[in-house]
């Protein structure tokens, strides 16, 4: 099962790789990406920022669906990452029962769109209108959908900050 899909635009970095794979006790990081599953020079950079005690996989958006759909994975905790909300919607939408919330920690800041077209949700948190649309779609699919940059972190209700546009 996915205990938490993390929408970061970084995807695997040092907060992510100790603090969060600790915190949610995962066994397995895996990255959702289409750029990284396909780019050797990206995967090859996830593999070194991933701590050893994480097995890592990194494939394409319907790639991680499939996995996430394999009853194989039922009792594993993996910890998935993404680098859009577009993403993390397209995971949910496909098995919602394999997700168990989503957290939409850091997003926008690399983002190549307008920046007068974006808005900003959180300090964090900055979406495009289609991210924007894709969080208003998320939120409505029932899933928990958080806003938590680190562990320690109150967790925020992104339907809540959503309610505040």
């Amino acid at each position: 099962m996915i205990i938490q899909i993390r929408v970061d635009d970084r995807l695997i970095h040092g907060q992510v790789a100790i603090l969060w794979s600790k915190e949610l006790n995962s066994k397995g990081i895996l990255v959702a990406n289409d750029r990284a599953a396909s780019n050797p020079t990206i995967s090859a950079t996830l593999k070194m920022a991933c701590p050893s005690s994480q097995k890592l996989l990194i494939k394409s958006v319907d790639d991680a669906i499939r996995i996430a759909k394999d009853p194989r994975g039922g009792s594993m905790r993996i910890f998935a990452l993404v680098d859009c909300v577009a993403d993390a919607l397209k995971i949910v939408e496909a098995c919602p029962e394999a997700v168990g919330e989503v957290n939409v920690a850091n997003v926008g800041r690399f983002d190549n769109s307008d920046p007068a077209q974006q808005v900003n949700l959180i300090k964090s948190v900055m979406l495009n209108p289609d991210e924007l649309e894709a969080c208003r779609k998320l939120v409505a699919t029932g899933v928990t959908v958080i806003h938590q940059v680190t562990p320690t972190d109150r967790k925020v209700s992104v339907e809540d900050l959503l309610k505040t546009l």
